[in-house]
């Protein structure tokens, strides 16, 4: 499903697109899959019911990482998105030994339904089921027929460093690669789709093995404004809250 040739025959500019991006190191690629076959698979996509677990900094945003065996389409573009092809694509345009999740933990298939948001946030470093893989890469493709600027939901980035920002739009068959590092803040405004339409995208990530830990553990390091006191506290209380919640009860997404 992928259009592997036209990744390959333009990957040198691809790269330097991804490499000298600001605020930090990211790339939009239009028409990824064959869009025949991306308009049958998005046609055969039930609607979700597995709410997000972010309910404070986040608003009727649903999920489905296991979305492999809903259609053999799925399964195809699953098989893509896991090859050693797009893996050596990714390893060439980031210049980093990475390798996608497999299991798609964390990610799958999004859906923001109605007055849906993200707060901006730096993603967890370290996988939570296994130790010494580091996640770099955010890959994001967006299945949102006849999108509209208007509709909001548009990708932000900001440099948590120097408050450098940008606005990505999120038309279908659109992949956002996106580097994911400790200054790299992403999130979404509050959309205002048409009514049954929803903000939909198919998320993975990709990761390096490290040899020993160079950042201390986190989890999703949230970052809202000052306008937002009760958040703001809240945020500074979500990263302990949620490392003893799993210790005790075990990673309520890895069940997922």
């Amino acid at each position: 499903m992928i259009r592997f040739d036209h990744l390959e025959a333009h990957k040198d500019d691809y790269r330097l697109q991804f490499l000298l991006a600001r605020p930090f190191p990211h790339l939009a690629i239009d028409g990824l899959c064959e869009d025949d076959k991306l308009h049958a698979l998005l046609a055969g996509l039930p609607e979700l019911h597995t709410k997000s677990r972010d309910y404070v900094f986040a608003a009727n945003k649903f999920e489905k990482s296991k979305f492999r065996d809903l259609s053999p389409l799925f399964t195809e573009l699953y098989n893509d998105l896991c090859s050693e092809r797009f893996g050596a694509f990714l390893q060439y345009i980031s210049n980093e030994p990475v390798f996608v999740d497999k299991a798609f933990h964390g990610g799958g298939i999004h859906q923001g339904k109605k007055g849906s948001f993200l707060d901006m946030h730096i993603d967890f470093n370290y996988h939570p089921l296994h130790s010494n893989w580091y996640r770099t890469l955010n890959l994001l493709l967006y299945l949102n027929n006849d999108w509209k600027e208007e509709y909001g939901g548009q990708l932000k980035l900001e440099d948590l460093r120097t408050g450098e920002k940008k606005s990505i739009g999120i038309p279908f068959n659109r992949l956002v690669i996106q580097l994911t590092n400790r200054y790299t803040l992403h999130g979404y405004d509050r959309t205002s789709f048409p009514e049954g339409q929803h903000r939909t995208s198919i998320a993975g990530y990709a990761y390096m093995i490290h040899q020993r830990t160079i950042e201390r553990p986190r989890t999703t390091d949230w970052h809202v404004g000052d306008d937002e006191p009760l958040k703001k506290l809240l945020a500074r209380l979500y990263d302990p809250a949620v490392k003893i919640k799993n210790k005790l009860f075990g990673s309520a997404t890895a069940k997922h």
